[in-house]
Formats: structure tokens, sequence, C-alpha cells
């Protein structure tokens, strides 16, 4: 566990809200600008915050068990985790970041878990991780439910792809997938757990200070068993 930012440059992180935008778009965008922050042609981290027309995607653990029921399209990619959905109502943030030598993958996610975690927390929400389970949880009485997932890709030192944290979309887009490859637990939003009618433009302000915040912090959160979750190939993929 590193102390210490996680990010090799002390520069601020340039943060693009992009809106609502196509999930392939963004990923040639984020994958060109990853490579481009691995070369030098970009001089500093960018992170991408947006939402994505409903998709479901597919990361290199998905089994064909998680799959949609209903034969829905769904977009094989090349980050870490099984199977999700994204889609309005829910934050996507894809953070494009050279780490610090030497890269600490796990300590990334944690801090990207612990960002989402504070944010719940400005919102009356009571959230953590559960352990072999990368992401940002609820554990009461009811359950685990999940309300934040992270799957990422880290090639050439630099981040792609990243997290999503769902604030207020149709939850039953659900129902077609094994979430995360997960039978055994649920999945919620902000919304439905608080009862307060939010939106993803809420709470834009506060991801971005926390995020930068949290990948700056000199001291690392707390431990939380996320590597059964990553991957860190050297080169870049493209959706099938």
């Amino acid at each position: 566990m590193r102390n210490g930012s996680a990010r090799l440059s002390s520069e601020p992180i340039e943060v693009r809200r992009l809106g609502v935008i196509d999930y392939r778009d963004a990923y040639d965008l984020q994958h060109r600008l990853a490579e481009e922050r691995a070369s030098g042609e970009l001089d500093h981290d960018v992170l991408l915050l947006l939402e994505h027309p409903s998709v479901y995607t597919a990361g290199r653990r998905t089994e064909d068990a998680d799959r949609p029921t209903n034969g829905a399209l769904v977009i094989d990619v090349d980050r870490g985790g099984r199977i999700t959905w994204h889609g309005p109502g829910q934050l996507v943030g894809y953070p494009i970041v050279l780490l610090a030598e030497p890269v600490d993958v796990v300590d990334y996610v944690r801090r990207i878990e612990e960002a989402l975690i504070r944010v719940c927390n400005a919102h009356g929400l009571a959230t953590g991780r559960v352990d072999g389970r990368s992401g940002v949880w609820i554990d009461d009485e009811k359950g685990d439910r999940k309300l934040g997932q992270i799957g990422i890709r880290v090639a050439k030192g630099v981040t792609l792809h990243g997290f999503a944290l769902n604030v207020d979309p149709d939850m039953t887009v659900f129902d077609a997938i094994v979430p995360c490859g997960i039978p055994d637990a649920g999945v919620t939003s902000i919304v439905r757990e608080t009862g307060v009618r939010i939106t993803v433009d809420d709470i834009l302000d506060e991801v971005s200070e926390l995020v930068t915040e949290c990948l700056d912090d000199p001291t690392p959160p707390s431990p939380g068993h996320t590597a059964d979750q990553l991957i860190t190939p050297t080169t870049v993929g493209t959706p099938q």
C-alpha cells in the first residue's frame, strides 16, 4: 500500500463533463486520451464524467450465465470485472490517470471506492466495502446491495474505464443480468435508499472534488480486498 498520491503528476486533474454520450464514442475517446497520456502528448490527467444511453458491457471475467436473458446487445470490453449496465440516471466516471511508480492498482481502486463512499455518506448513506468484492456496498439487515461499480484497466501505467454510481436509474434493467456476476447480492441506488430525488447533475461537483481528493490523499484508505476484480494488461483492446 503506497503512502502519497496515487498519481505521478501534481498538476490538477482536468474534469470534462460530457453529458450523455454513446458508449463506443466514450470508449474510443478514453483510449485515445490514455495513449496520449502514456506517450506524453497529453501532459495532465483527465476525468471524464458522463451518462450513457442504455447499454450492457461485459468485462473479461464475464460468464455466459451472467449475460442478459432478454437478448439485449452486450458490448465486450477490455476492463476487469464482469457484466454491468450503464444508462440514464447512472453517473459514469473514466479517470485517465498516469499512476505513480511503482504502480499499485489495488491502491488506486481503493481510492476510487473511497471517493464514492464519501459521496454516498454526504447523502446520508452508510456504505463501505465487502470483502472479496470491489465497489461500494450497503450491508445491513436487508442484505448486501451494490450501488457503486468499479471496473478498470491499466495500460502503460495509465488507467482506463473506471466507476459507475447508481444515482436514480431504472433499476429493472438489472433484472436481465447477473450484475457484476454476483448472484447472491442486490443492486440499489442513492434515490432508492434515501427517497430523496437527486440527479446525476446534482452530484458532479462533489464527485469531481472527492475523486481528486482521494487520489491525491497522502494517507491511503483502509484496506479492502479488491484484487480478484482487477486486470493490468499492457495493451489496449477494442470492443467486440
